[in-house]
């Protein structure tokens, strides 16, 4: 069987260096890129299964880096991991919204990066294929085209609103949206909201699942995500 691709855009050395050492060691093939152009080149040469990007990049930086990836039809399925210094919120939500599936706050432990690399493979190899199927996680099953949701035997009675919001989290568990993502997947871009009314919309979504509450998780300072164990 072929080894999966990682491609690895890091500017600072000895950090390229540790990931591509412990990513190899995981049983990947590692491609390194010093820079944003760089990485980018090789992403349309070389076809990778997943990106780890650095935000922080001479030249083309990483969110112009993702930008790209996602535009080009070439890599806009590509899974990107980017990679952000400890405590930059502003950053991680930059990235979501450009379009990254996970990330990963230095200083990291390698162990975790790789268990983050293959959780974004994982979920996107698992990711269901259209918006009519219907979802099975664990007890819940969600129904689009009968607009129904059941948690184990007992029917959850949602707003219209609520149930895209559920069904749009839980075709991608594990992976965290933010607010403004959820406004343009269950509204529209021409939809007025701020960040209050979509956490009022979650908080609704949550008591009416009951003892099921829990499968929607907040992630502090970045938005929500549908628990994925």
């Amino acid at each position: 069987m072929d080894r999966e691709t990682i491609l690895v855009i890091e500017d600072e050395g000895d950090i390229l260096d540790l990931i591509t050492v412990s990513l190899t060691r995981e049983g990947f093939r590692v491609l390194g890129a010093a820079a944003g152009e760089e990485g980018l080149a090789l992403a349309r040469e070389e076809a990778p299964d997943l990106v780890v990007l650095d935000l922080m990049l001479p030249g083309m930086d990483g969110l112009q880096v993702c930008r790209a990836l996602r535009a080009d039809p070439r890599t806009r399925a590509l899974p990107v991991l980017m990679l952000t210094a400890r405590g930059e919120e502003a950053d991680i939500v930059a990235g979501l919204e450009t379009g990254a599936d996970d990330y990963v706050t230095k200083p990291f432990s390698p162990k975790v990066l790789a268990a983050r690399v293959r959780s974004v493979l994982r979920r996107r190899a698992e990711a269901p294929g259209g918006e009519g199927d219907v979802l099975r996680v664990r007890d819940l099953v969600i129904h689009p085209g009968r607009h129904a949701v059941l948690a184990g035997e007992r029917p959850i009675e949602l707003t219209a609103t609520e149930f895209r919001l559920l069904h749009f989290l839980a075709r991608r568990p594990g992976w965290v949206f933010t607010r403004n993502q959820i406004v343009q997947a269950v509204r529209g871009d021409g939809y007025p909201v701020t960040e209050r009314s979509v956490d009022v919309q979650i908080y609704g979504l949550r008591r009416k699942l009951g003892g099921a509450d829990d499968y929607v998780e907040t992630v502090r300072g970045v938005g929500y995500r549908f628990k994925d164990d």
